[in-house]
C-alpha cells in the first residue's frame, strides 16, 4: 500500500501525482479530517450542559425515521399532475390576457410581468408610487418588486389591481413549477430531509441527491392530490392543533407562575385549553358584542363580520398569532391586507387580555440583550448572534421557543411511531404534522394505535399536565376533499373512528381540482 505524507501535500506535489493517486488523497482527507473533526467536536461535547447532550441524542436518534421517509418517498398520481399541470396553465394564459388587455387599454402597451425592470417602471415611474427598497446582494438598498413589495404597492387604490394580477400570476408559475417537478423512475417522488436543517431544530427538506424531487414541506396544500397512497394502504395525515399557540401559553405559565400565580400565569393556556381558542380570544378581545351567556352561543357572535371579508373570529385567528411572535400594526398590516387601526385596537384589547405575553416578550428581549441565549421548555438552546438591540433579533427569539417546542413535539411523536409500530409508513413530516399510510384492512385499529403513539404529553411546573391535541385526516390522497362542493372525493377528510368511504381503483382525478 502507497504512504503519503500529506502534512507536506502542496501544488507542486500533486501536481506530479497521477489521477488516481490524486483521486487517493483527495477520498483520504474527506474521511481523516472529517474523523478529526468529529473527534475535536466530540471533546467539546462531552464538556457542555446536559440540555447540549440531550439535542444532539435526540437528533442522532431521528436520523434512522427520517432517512427511512427519505427513501421511501412519495407515491405519485401521473395523469393526475399532468392535468392538473393543464389547467393551470389555462387560468395563467386567461390571466395573462385579461392583464395585457388593460395595459393595451389603458398605457397603449403590453408589459412583461416577469420582467422586474419592466414592473419597476409601471409602477414606480409610470404610477409614480413611491420606491420600495431592499437590500441586494451586493449590500445596496435599491427598488424592489418582490412578493412584499407588490404586498405593499396593493395598499394603492390605483395600483392595486395591477399588482394583485402580478401576485397571482407569479403564484400560479410557481405551482406549474412544483407540479412539473421531476419524479423518480419508480413513479415516486422523493426529498431530503436535513435534521439539522433550521436554527429552531424544525425540519428542512430540499431536491433529492438524484437532482429529483423538491422541497416537499412547501408544497401548497391545493397541489397535493397527485400525492397518493400506495396500493392497499389508507393515507393519514395527523396535526398538532393549535401548537404553536399552546407552545407560549406553555413557555407563559413556566416562566411566570411562581410570580403571579396559577390563575394569571395560566390566563393564556387556559383559553388555548377552552376547546376554541380563537373564539374565546375574540371574546375577551371584543366585550362589547353581545355575547350570551351559555358558551355553546359564542361560536355564531364570533363569526359575525367584523372587517371586510373578515369575521371577529378570523381576525382573532390572524392577528392572535402575529401579537403573540411581537407583531407591529404595520407589518401585519401588510400581510393580513388589514388597515393598520384595526390591529392597533386589537391588540390593545389583547394585551388588556392576557397582559403576561408583553411580560413574556420583555423578559425574551432582556435574555438577548444580556446573554442573547434562549433555553426551552424541551432543553433545546439556541445562542443569538444578531445585535441585542436589533428588533429583528428580538421577534427571531420571541417565535424560537414555541416554533422549537412544535417541531420537537412532532419529532418525538415520530419517532415514537416509528419504534412501536411498523406497520405505519412514514411518508413526509411538514412543521407541526406528519404524513404516514397504514394497511386498509384493519384501518381502525391501525390508526387508533398510530394516533395514540404520537401524543407527547409532559407535566408542568405546579403539577399541570400539558399536551398539543392530535387531528387526524384519512383519504387516498394527500389533498384536502371538499365535500360540499363535491371536489376531491378521495382526499384527506376528518378522521371519526372510521374511514367509510371505499378504496379508490387507481383513476384519473380530474375533479380533484
Amino acid at each position: 500500500m502507497q504512504k503519503f505524507n500529506t502534512a507536506g501535500l502542496d501544488e507542486s506535489v500533486m501536481s506530479g501525482l497521477s489521477a488516481d493517486e490524486a483521486s487517493w488523497i483527495y477520498n483520504g482527507l474527506d474521511c481523516c479530517v472529517t474523523l478529526e473533526v468529529f473527534e475535536a467536536l466530540q471533546k467539546e461535547l462531552e464538556s457542555s450542559p446536559e440540555c447540549v447532550k440531550y439535542t444532539y441524542a435526540m437528533a442522532i436518534e431521528k436520523q434512522a425515521p427520517f432517512l427511512e421517509m427519505t427513501l421511501r418517498g412519495i407515491r405519485i398520481d401521473e395523469p393526475a399532475r399532468r392535468e392538473a399541470v393543464t389547467m393551470l396553465s389555462a387560468t395563467l394564459s386567461e390571466l395573462d390576457g385579461r392583464f395585457q388587455r388593460i395595459m393595451v387599454e389603458v398605457f397603449g402597451h403590453k408589459l412583461n410581468w416577469d420582467s422586474p425592470t419592466q414592473l419597476k417602471t409601471l409602477f414606480y415611474g409610470t404610477l409614480r408610487i413611491t420606491e420600495i427598497k431592499k437590500r441586494n446582494a451586493k449590500g445596496l438598498y435599491m427598488p424592489t418588486v418582490d412578493e412584499e413589495a407588490l404586498n405593499k404597492i396593493c395598499f394603492n387604490f390605483h395600483a392595486r389591481p395591477l399588482a394583485k394580477y402580478v401576485l397571482a400570476m407569479r403564484d400560479l408559475r410557481k405551482r406549474i413549477g412544483t407540479l412539473k417537478t421531476a419524479i423518480d423512475p419508480d413513479g415516486r417522488m422523493r426529498t431530503n430531509i436535513n435534521i439539522a436543517g433550521t436554527n429552531t431544530g424544525r425540519l428542512s427538506s430540499s431536491t433529492s441527491d438524484f437532482g429529483t424531487g423538491d422541497n416537499l414541506q412547501n408544497v401548497d396544500t391545493r397541489l397535493r392530490a397527485p400525492f397518493i397512497a400506495d396500493p392497499k394502504r389508507l393515507l393519514a395525515n395527523v396535526d398538532l392543533e393549535q401548537a404553536d399557540a399552546r407552545n407560549v401559553g406553555a413557555t407563559i405559565w413556566c416562566n411566570f407562575l411562581s410570580e403571579h400565580g396559577p390563575e394569571e400565569a395560566g390566563r393564556y393556556l387556559d383559553a388555548c385549553e377552552s376547546g376554541d381558542l380563537h373564539t374565546f380570544v375574540c371574546r375577551m378581545a371584543w366585550e362589547e358584542l353581545d355575547w350570551p351567556e351559555e358558551r355553546s352561543g359564542w361560536r355564531a357572535v364570533a363569526d359575525q363580520p367584523a372587517y371586510r371579508e373578515l369575521s371577529y373570529r378570523d381576525m382573532s385567528k390572524k392577528l392572535g398569532h402575529g401579537t403573540n411572535y411581537y407583531g407591529t400594526p404595520r407589518t401585519m398590516a401588510m400581510h393580513t391586507q388589514t388597515e393598520v387601526r384595526i390591529i392597533e385596537q386589537f391588540q390593545k384589547r389583547y394585551f388588556s387580555a392576557f397582559p403576561l405575553i408583553q411580560e413574556w416578550h420583555k423578559y425574551v428581549i432582556e435574555q438577548i440583550k444580556t446573554s442573547g441565549v434562549l433555553t426551552t421548555l424541551y432543553g433545546r438552546q439556541r445562542h443569538f448572534f444578531g445585535r441585542g438591540a436589533d428588533q429583528a433579533t428580538w421577534r427571531a427569539a420571541i417565535a424560537y421557543a414555541p416554533q422549537s417546542m412544535t417541531g420537537h413535539q412532532i419529532d418525538m411523536g415520530v419517532l415514537n411511531l416509528w419504534k412501536n409500530m411498523p406497520e405505519a409508513e412514514l411518508l413526509m413530516q411538514v412543521h407541526d404534522s406528519i404524513l404516514f399510510q397504514v394497511p386498509w384492512h384493519n384501518h381502525q385499529t391501525h390508526m387508533e394505535r398510530a394516533v395514540e403513539l404520537l401524543k407527547y404529553r409532559r407535566e408542568l411546573p405546579g403539577g399541570r399536565e400539558f399536551f398539543v391535541p392530535l387531528e387526524a385526516q384519512t383519504g387516498w390522497n394527500w389533498g384536502k376533499s371538499d365535500e360540499k362542493k363535491g371536489l376531491n372525493p378521495r382526499g384527506l377528510r376528518l378522521y371519526r373512528g372510521e374511514e367509510k368511504r371505499t378504496p379508490p381503483v387507481l383513476e384519473r382525478i380530474k375533479d380533484y381540482f
